[in-house]
């Protein structure tokens, strides 16, 4: 008869391999997901600094965590960015001023060209604090930087305080209140830095 309705034909069957399946997909999605949640991320005030090795000019393998415990003023750069190349003389003097407390300055050259031309600037500028070489850009990466210069502000428990993005004078009283707040107080507790 037409229009009847055959309730085993319309039933459908619970298929639990189905089941299995679709939470198999949707655990590995969560679990890719999970697993890369760093990568998209970004690296803001509160977080904590991400360690690196990098050489520096000398050849010399130097790694972020050995300044842990000072007042990191991570800055990434490039020969070729006339606002780095303004802002280089007063973090000279910053370093200079500051080289007897627990403070470093810690450069991260952005070139894609060799070391030579990196080590004939930091002569021509007489820079004389940390300067190392991200030629292939992999720690500008792990930072997430937008641009050049970018600074970051690393307290001494290694948790970023500050994020600033653009130059800065670093001679004004106002651009250092991060870092002497760190120098004379310590650390803060790491929800307290503003993003």
């Amino acid at each position: 008869m037409k229009g009847s309705f055959d309730s085993k034909a319309g039933k459908k069957g619970f298929n639990p391999g189905t089941l299995i399946f679709v939470a198999v997909i949707v655990i590995s999605v969560v679990i890719v997901v999970l697993k890369n949640k760093r990568q998209y991320e970004p690296v803001v005030a509160g977080k904590p600094a991400i360690d690196f090795f990098l050489v520096d000019l000398d050849g010399k393998l130097r790694r972020l965590d050995e300044f842990k415990g000072k007042v990191i003023f991570l800055n990434f750069w490039a020969t070729w960015c006339k606002p780095c190349e303004d802002e280089m003389p007063s973090m000279q003097m910053l370093h200079e001023t500051l080289k007897d407390r627990p403070f470093e300055i810690v450069a991260v050259s952005v070139d894609k060209d060799d070391v030579s031309v990196v080590k004939e600037f930091v002569k021509r500028h007489n820079i004389t604090f940390t300067v190392l070489h991200d030629r292939k850009g992999k720690i500008k990466d792990a930072y997430k930087t937008t641009g050049v210069p970018e600074t970051f502000i690393i307290d001494q428990n290694g948790i970023i305080a500050e994020k600033i993005w653009g130059p800065r004078d670093w001679t004004r009283h106002e651009n250092l209140i991060t870092i002497f707040k760190l120098l004379e107080n310590g650390p803060a507790p790491a929800e307290s830095y503003g993003s």
